[in-house]
């Protein structure tokens, strides 16, 4: 009987490819996995059946045929992609990674005959391209609709201002005066923009920092204490005062819960109150672990059920009058969706017509609790 492929040996091969990659011995078990693949993965990859690593039908049999070509139909090729070589299966195939859902073009191959009998699965993310694709198509229409309309208005302001209201003091304030107001708008649209842009480019890379969550909460609510007195809401909050550490980026967090609060306020604000919780949950099912949440709740008019499942769409809006005049862009919580996935947690929304809406970021507990 041959010999297996020796492990370290596998790894030391695996460990130049530049894409995801891991090996599995002739009994489909894994052997060997370079760090793209434990990153994509996750640890605790060798030595597990390869069906509980990728469990994706077409795959598991194009590693099977690899194996066995022999005792295993070929797998269907794809006619989408280049034609692979003889004993090498390449295939489209939707899958879990990362604990989220992939586009990947998969490559099964050989293991080299020096290393011995079993097979390579390389794994190419191509989610990032076909988003990018998404999010440019999405850009030029959204944003082509969003800044038509101020840019129409202005125009026609300035054509007033240039003959019937050339001499008119008071139009031509107000004139300038909503100018002034499109003209912001615009330049928040196109700031959010950009950040929502920077969000999406890292939302693949997990944050390798550590923050007191406690801490940015409670400093996030004093930055924006002038904005809360001024719309006359009290804030009450609950477990603020602990110690805590979390992994995760604190100037996005920060964002996250300043954009969060910002809307209760601004829409649920008619309740006059605000109340911040932070609790541990000790095991949270969709992240297969202890989490923390941080509640953020409102007694405004609440926001019809239809419209739940669509907040966190680019530029959707519920009201979208006014939410225009509040000064929104429809993008605040489309970022605050994408932050929340980067650091792998779950973003909860709540809400009832005349009770007011509660938003909940649930991240996960990791092995950094302070």
């Amino acid at each position: 009987m041959a010999a297996g492929p020796g492990p370290r040996r596998v790894e030391g091969f695996l460990d130049g490819i530049p894409l995801p990659m891991l090996a599995v011995d002739r009994e489909a078990r894994v052997i060997a996995a370079n760090p793209l693949a434990l990153a994509l993965f996750g640890p605790g990859l060798v030595g597990r059946p390869f069906v509980t690593v990728l469990r994706h039908p077409a795959v598991v049999q194009a590693v099977d045929w690899v194996l066995d070509p022999e005792g295993v139909p070929a797998p269907t090729p794809d006619q989408t992609l280049p034609t692979a070589p003889d004993g090498v299966a390449t295939l489209r195939a939707t899958c879990v990674a990362d604990g989220r859902e992939i586009l990947a073009e998969v490559t099964v191959a050989p293991l080299p005959s020096p290393l011995g009998r079993g097979a390579t699965v390389a794994v190419l993310d191509r989610s990032v391209a076909e988003e990018a694709e998404q999010m440019r198509r999405d850009f030029v229409a959204n944003v082509s609709h969003e800044l038509k309309t101020p840019l129409t208005a202005m125009t026609g302001f300035i054509e007033t201002l240039r003959g019937p209201a050339r001499d008119d003091a008071r139009a031509r304030d107000r004139f300038l005066d909503i100018m002034e107001r499109e003209a912001a708008r615009m330049n928040r649209l196109i700031s959010e923009l950009l950040s929502l842009s920077r969000v999406q480019a890292e939302e693949r890379s997990r944050p390798s920092g550590r923050v007191d969550l406690p801490g940015l909460l409670r400093g996030t609510l004093a930055m924006l204490a002038p904005r809360i007195q001024t719309a006359g809401v009290s804030v009450a909050t609950e477990g603020l005062d602990i110690d805590l550490r979390l992994p995760g980026d604190g100037d996005q967090l920060t964002q996250v819960f300043q954009n969060l609060i910002e809307n209760a306020v601004k829409y649920g604000g008619s309740g006059g109150v605000l109340r911040v919780t932070l609790s541990r949950i000790a095991h949270e099912p969709l992240l297969r672990g202890p989490a923390w949440a941080v509640a953020i709740e409102d007694r405004g008019d609440g926001i019809e059920e239809q419209h739940l499942p669509r907040l966190t769409e680019r530029f959707y809006r519920v009201d979208t009058h006014r939410s225009r005049e509040q000064g929104g862009t429809g993008l605040g919580l489309a970022i605050v969706k994408h932050i929340v996935n980067r650091h792998r947690g779950r973003l909860r929304i709540e809400s009832r017509v005349g009770q007011g809406s509660r938003f909940t970021v649930i991240l996960p507990e990791g092995l950094a609790r302070g």
